[in-house]
């Protein structure tokens, strides 16, 4: 049962972890849009997730692959769900259209800031907005989870390029935003910090520094990378991402509850719409219901 209090207490959580030199307006932490088993009462488990491994996702029956419970809502115009539906990998690979590492570590780094912003473990994606890097790997991963979308400019870019392997995600109701990342020791991206302090304090299977190298070969544009290169990273990536799950997320990904956010500070303004369209199908989700559950003609004003 999550009561006010908690959230109050995150909220000033954000004033003691913040990121260094960001001046912004304060943003006022506010209560949740329901409290579980207060004012609504979600079933969740109600539907195994799917963690067989397949040839498309083999990762996905790893011990610390992250599985989601998602709390949506009937329709375009209707109530909350009364359970929530489960998401894993192999949902997000499916949506992304092929396994790569990128989505597995967005995915991780999303579970992570998840279990900061809803410590009761239900995704309300009706109140999530997101901020990734460029790569769709990364996108596409935060708009599936949280339901944000370009058109509805709940979902950025960063403009600092730094944090292009990161992510923000920002909870509207609450007021708490949340970055997440990798840990150094895991980090393989040629040229890019990791952006927050935090260290592995376990010893990866793969050395990101061969890798590092192996991208700047395989990945230079018009470059011509052997066979055996383009082969030998795909290896190593799927070696790396199923070894990273064989530990607690907690070892490899970081988060940081932002102090302060204000979401034009972090994204880029290039990239995105003039002007944004309202969002519909969340409008009546805490509508009441009828007096009756079954009503005639003469009811029909109420």
């Amino acid at each position: 049962m999550i009561r006010t209090s908690v959230w109050r207490r995150m909220a000033m959580v954000g004033f003691l972890v913040a990121v260094a030199g960001l001046e912004a307006r304060p943003a006022s932490a506010g209560d949740p849009t329901y409290r579980q088993g207060e004012n609504i009462f979600i079933e969740t488990g109600v539907e195994a997730p799917d963690r067989a491994p397949s040839w498309y996702a083999p990762m996905a029956g790893k011990p610390y692959a992250p599985v989601f419970e998602m709390l949506a809502t009937r329709g375009t115009q209707g109530r909350y769900y009364p359970y929530t539906y489960p998401v894993t990998l192999k949902d997000m690979i499916r949506f992304h259209g092929h396994d790569c590492e990128g989505t597995i570590h967005a995915a991780a780094s999303a579970r992570v800031a998840l279990d900061v912003l809803f410590p009761d473990g239900i995704i309300d994606r009706s109140v999530l907005w997101g901020i990734s890097g460029p790569s769709p790997c990364w996108s596409d991963a935060v708009a599936f989870l949280t339901g944000a979308r370009i058109q509805y400019g709940n979902l950025g870019y960063f403009k600092d390029a730094r944090y292009g392997h990161a992510i923000i995600l920002y909870r509207e109701d609450t007021g708490v935003a949340v970055l997440a990342t990798w840990k150094k020791g895991i980090n393989n991206i040629p040229g890019e910090p990791v952006m927050l302090p935090g260290a592995v304090d376990w010893k990866p299977e793969v050395d990101s520094s061969v890798v590092m190298k192996l991208k700047s070969d395989v990945k230079a544009q018009g470059g011509t990378p052997t066979p055996y290169q383009v082969d030998l990273l795909r290896y190593l990536q799927w070696k790396h991402v199923n070894d990273i799950l064989e530990h607690p997320l907690a070892q490899s990904y970081q988060v940081q509850v932002l102090q302060n956010f204000r979401w034009e500070d972090w994204i880029d303004p290039t990239r995105t719409i003039p002007a944004s369209i309202a969002r519909t199908d969340t409008r009546l989700k805490n509508y009441p219901y009828r007096p009756k559950p079954i009503s005639g003609p003469e009811d029909a004003g109420q």
